[in-house]
């Protein structure tokens, strides 16, 4: 292949990256190796970097380039002066005869196997250097959709050539330290998908911000899918479970978020606009791109093709409007996360927070303060002030020399598959996109705090707020007979933890998702016509857009919010606790009002199991029911334990029970596990019936503290009276930890004091208790305690 100029992708494999480039090297391994395991790939063939050079010498530019940037680093001509001279001498070359006619002649077979004559392309450039560990190239160099005709090809394949020089590429290799005269550039032609009628995106097979490797993120926009990939649009975010791909029975999506997708990228109208932007129909804006089939395939591809690579990849797809097909562009190894380290996990947390300014997306995990330095256009980025937080509409890879110089970046538009993501992630720089108002409600100068520390959402704070950051060491943990698990209740965040070696997550609370995600009283979905309050009958309609049967918009919602906490420690379990608000928290949902009643003391009233088989909330925690069912049966998170909490009396046990069966949780069936908060006196003074009805129990030791000594745990007055440690409340512990043992039941406790305390964690694996659970900022110091505790 050492003379050959252009080369057909099938004849291409990824070690040919010095001939056409990792991007097309990529493309011409998945034709030749993976077109047999079903990935579809349009065919289309590549410049080499023969042609490349060939190009250079025939034009006698080589020794000019050299000249020119000679120049510009001895600090004698402007990066833009030199960029658009040297683009300049590509622009105005002409095409040495061969490599004109090899293109050509490739471009007339690649029409006449399609059957259409000059057939529509993509051009894209293929930089020898690009996709390496540590240089994503991301949008650094130019590309053109939808050519025709040759003459028109020859033309963008020169202009691919020339954008190897602009200024971001120059600036860009400058930062990596690449050579700029010893990197050469392939050009990829390759058959238009007709995505201007369907849509496109970027699926990458891990999660982007965390690195858990068991999900497939999928972006999705109508239309061409450079949109996406500059960051001008909002696109959908879908959500996929690996490791249960492979049941074609299940659903495993786990999260499913309509974006604003206000413009789409579509066929020009002439060979001189060959794309052009166009708005969204309403009808566009309120559909999600993908159907959940088109999702799951989607993300089963991505699951081969990260096999064969055998590392997380970045990829690019598109839909055929016209046919419905699927296909597969770009595929690339992921940069950011294949260089950390995985033992090392390093966690920010934010306290003292000021008033949220803006929300968006969060893009990696870190928080920073500071100014901020608004900027809305390009051309003022020499306004921008080192160090600063940068604001801005979207960027593009015209903003990189000032991006790799703030200290976080916001922006309106965008993604998490955005420029302003990518090159974010890239230079360890947090930064917080798409949120739609950035420019319109933040200044220049103003003080801030950019939180990334919290999520899959990013929060701008008003002010300074206090930052606080913890390296963890993850080689330093010894094995423990004890589980040590942990309590999450925010979905968005449980990824930040995948890498801990924790036994599964002990208390998962199901109010968190209600509140945050949903944030309608169940009781007002499913009597919705008897509400009287319009305002809250419009928020309603407003929140359940796309749920014709309101009540399904409840258990999507839960049944997506606890799958994504179930998927982090699959299939260790996920101890799900049904909902446990009080009744002035119920009020306080959108329609709670209306079906709450006030009572004095919420603490120990209409509350936990005594509301489930109740007229007042029956049909509410049916929709509960339905959503673990879903999780269950159609996700395929058999790892989900149920508990209930606040169960009074054994009967109120058998009617929760009774009431779960009807609405299809029956315990015993397909392996469900139901446990019992033991957080009542009560629980432990006829523990053994208990065990008759429930697989196990979870110490609520707060609640059992409080009605053990009879102290509001709220109680400032009483304070130093509330003490788990207290001789009674150990005695409770030590009695319920005992039965559960004779019964072969599981005990378990979640609770802060066993991090608190090393002697209280001593006692409870003297006792032998099952499991610790304990908010993540105390797994590690929990598990040490326990180490100690287990020593002989």
């Amino acid at each position: 292949m050492s003379t050959v100029l252009v080369c057909d992708f099938k004849h291409l494999a990824r070690g040919d990256v010095a001939l056409v480039g990792g991007k097309i090297s990529s493309l011409g391994e998945m034709i030749s190796r993976l077109a047999s395991q079903g990935i579809p790939v349009p065919p289309g063939f590549a410049t080499t970097s023969h042609a490349y050079w060939q190009y250079v010498d025939g034009n006698g530019i080589r020794e000019k380039i050299g000249s020119l940037l000679a120049e510009w680093q001895a600090g004698r001509e402007t990066l833009a002066e030199t960029g658009r001279a040297v683009r300049r001498l590509f622009i105005r070359g002409e095409w040495p005869a061969d490599a004109a006619a090899a293109i050509t002649t490739a471009y007339k077979k690649l029409s006449a196997e399609a059957r259409i004559d000059n057939l529509p392309v993509a051009v894209r450039s293929s930089a020898t250097a690009e996709d390496l560990p540590d240089a994503s190239f991301a949008g650094q160099l130019e590309s053109y959709l939808n050519i025709t005709g040759e003459d028109r090809l020859l033309d963008a394949c020169r202009r691919c050539y020339a954008s190897l020089f602009t200024d971001r590429a120059i600036s860009y290799r400058q930062t990596k330290g690449f050579d700029h005269t010893s990197i050469a550039l392939s050009v990829g032609v390759q058959q238009m998908v007709r995505s201007d009628a369907g849509g496109s995106g970027v699926m990458f097979s891990i999660d982007t911000e965390s690195g858990f490797d068991k999900v497939v993120l999928i972006n999705a926009a109508w239309g061409l899918g450079e949109n996406i990939v500059q960051g001008t649009v909002n696109p959908d975010e879908y959500q996929v479970f690996k490791p249960l791909l492979n049941d074609t029975g299940l659903v495993p999506i786990i999260h499913k978020k309509l974006g604003g997708k206000a413009t789409k990228m579509v066929l020009g109208r002439s060979h001189h606009q060959p794309t052009r932007n166009v708005p969204t129909s309403k009808a566009e804006r309120a559909a999600f791109v993908l159907t959940d089939d088109e999702i799951l395939a989607l993300a089963r591809l991505a699951c081969t093709i990260e096999k064969h690579y055998g590392c997380g990849m970045d990829m690019e797809w598109a839909k055929d409007g016209i046919t419905g097909e699927l296909f597969i562009v770009q595929a690339r190894p992921e940069t950011v996360h294949s260089r950390q380290d995985p033992a090392v996990l390093k966690t920010y947390s934010v306290k003292k927070k000021g008033r949220a300014l803006a929300t968006g997306l969060s893009i990696g995990d870190a928080a920073v303060a500071g100014h901020l330095c608004l900027i809305e256009d390009a051309k003022d980025i020499d306004r921008f002030i080192d160090g600063s937080i940068l604001v801005t509409v979207a960027t593009d890879p015209d903003w990189v020399p000032i991006m790799k110089r703030a200290a976080a970046i916001i922006t309106d538009h965008g993604g998490r598959t955005s420029h302003a993501a990518i090159v974010s992630r890239e230079l360890g720089v947090p930064a917080v996109v798409g949120t739609g108002d950035a420019t319109y409600v933040l200044h220049t100068d103003q003080e801030v705090t950019v939180s990334c520390a919290e999520g899959d959402v990013g929060f701008v704070y008003e002010g300074v707020s206090d930052i606080t950051t913890t390296t963890v060491d993850l080689t330093d943990l010894p094995p423990v007979r004890t589980n040590i698990m942990l309590n999450l209740a925010n979905p968005s965040a449980a990824y930040r933890w995948w890498r801990l070696p924790a036994d599964g997550i002990g208390l998962a609370r199901m109010e968190f998702v209600v509140s945050n995600a949903i944030q309608v009283h169940p009781m007002a979905l499913v009597h919705f016509d008897r509400l009287k309050d319009e305002k809250v009958q419009d928020q309603i309609v407003k929140l359940t857009v796309g749920y014709p049967h309101k009540p399904d918009y409840f258990v999507d919602k839960l049944a997506h919010g606890l799958a994504a906490l179930c998927a982090t420690f699959f299939p260790r379990p996920t101890i799900i606790r049904l909902s446990d608000f009080k009744t002035n928290e119920y009020a306080g949902l959108i329609g709670g009002a209306e079906f709450e009643p006030l009572e004095e003391n919420p603490m120990l009233g209409f509350r936990g199991a005594s509301r489930y088989y109740s007229p007042r909330y029956r049909d509410g925690f049916a929709l509960e029911c339905r959503a673990i069912k879903q999780l269950r049966e159609v996700m395929g998170f058999t790892n989900a334990v149920v508990m209930v909490p606040f169960c009074r009396t054994v009967d109120e046990a058998k009617k929760v029970l009774d009431v779960m069966a009807e609405n299809g949780l029956r315990r015993g069936e397909g392996g469900l596990k139901v446990y019992v908060m033991c957080e009542i006196p009560s629980n432990v003074i006829l523990a053994e019936r208990f065990t008759e009805h429930f697989d196990g129990f979870s110490i609520g030791s707060n609640d059992l503290t409080q009605l053990t000594l009879g102290v509001d745990r709220d109680s400032g007055l009483l304070a130093d009276l509330f003490d788990e440690q207290d001789e009674a409340v150990k005695w409770m512990i030590a009695r319920v930890i005992r039965v559960a043992r004779e019964r072969g039941s599981k005990v378990g406790i979640c609770g802060q004091a066993p991090s608190d305390h090393p002697e209280f964690a001593r006692f409870l694996v003297e006792a032998g208790i099952d499991s610790i659970s304990v908010i993540p900022d105390s797994f590690l110091a929990v598990k040490r305690h326990v180490v100690d505790s287990e020593k002989p």
